[in-house]
Order: C-alpha cells, then sequence, then structure tokens
C-alpha cells in the first residue's frame, strides 16, 4: 500500500463524509490524498456505462473522476451514513445534557418518524444549536481519525 506523501487534511475528510444524502459517497485516493464525491446519479450513470456525449455538460468533467474513484483500488470509500449513525451521535448528545429537561425533550425526540427532524427543532428551542454543531463536529472529526488511521493515512489538523 502506497502511503500519501503530504497529510490528508482532516478537515477536508469531514466535510467529505458530510453529505446531503445517504445515496452519496465520497471516496479518498490513498496515493494523492485527492477526494471524490458521487451522487447515486452518477454511479448508475458510469456502472451503466453511459457515454461523455450522452450526460449534461457540467456531468462529463465529474464522470471520469467518479469513474476512477469507482473502478481503482487506489480509492477508499469513507465513512457513510451506516458507518457514521447519525441517530446514535444525537442520542449520546441527548444524554450528555446536564438537566432533566432538555436531555428528556432531545431523548423523546429520537423516538418515532421523523426523529431527525424533531431532534433538530428540540435542539432549535432548547437553544442548544452551537452546543449540537461542536458535538457533532467532534464525533465526525473521531470517525474521520480512526478511519485514517486504520488505513494507515497520515492527517493533520
Amino acid at each position: 500500500m502506497t502511503t500519501i506523501a503530504i497529510p490528508v487534511k482532516l478537515r477536508d475528510v469531514v466535510e467529505a463524509m458530510d453529505l446531503p444524502s445517504q445515496d452519496w459517497q465520497s471516496y479518498l485516493n490513498r496515493d494523492t490524498g485527492e477526494i471524490v464525491t458521487a451522487t447515486d446519479e452518477d454511479r448508475w450513470l458510469v456502472e451503466d456505462g453511459m457515454s461523455l456525449d450522452d450526460v449534461p455538460a457540467w456531468q462529463q468533467e465529474s464522470l471520469p473522476k467518479v469513474r476512477e474513484a469507482l473502478e481503482s483500488d487506489r480509492f477508499l470509500a469513507l465513512p457513510g451514513s451506516f458507518e457514521i449513525h447519525e441517530w446514535s451521535i444525537m442520542e449520546r448528545f441527548a444524554r450528555d445534557q446536564t438537566g432533566d429537561r432538555p436531555a428528556d425533550e432531545l431523548l423523546d425526540s429520537l423516538h418515532g418518524r421523523g426523529a431527525f427532524r424533531m431532534f433538530r427543532s428540540a435542539v432549535r428551542q432548547l437553544g442548544l444549536e452551537d452546543d449540537w454543531c461542536r458535538f457533532r463536529e467532534s464525533a465526525f472529526e473521531e470517525i474521520a481519525k480512526e478511519w485514517l488511521e486504520a488505513h494507515g493515512i497520515r492527517y493533520q489538523r
């Protein structure tokens, strides 16, 4: 396995893991440190063997990189939604709150349909947005560090 000469920026890895949809996936080139993010549509087009002539101009630039990320053993898939398990991060945050009311409200919000939306609403109502953002960021950083270390990839803050 080749190691990256220049350490990967932890911030870049965390941002690449924090995707807007569970259907997206980011990949890290273990030789260069390059990160490629692919949507589910990008992956479908590559896997279906679509010609670049058949896709819009804005996709023609990104699809060769997506193809390389999917087909090359130099690229590793970064932790996705299943490895990150954001619901557990929210639960840990709720349990870390002092006082019965905030902890209870946050834990109650995590049950049933729309738990992610309800949790964000409870965080907002309790005035804990900044605390939640810091906690979530720290959790993502820990996941990224563990993943990088497990793959022997150097990183810097």
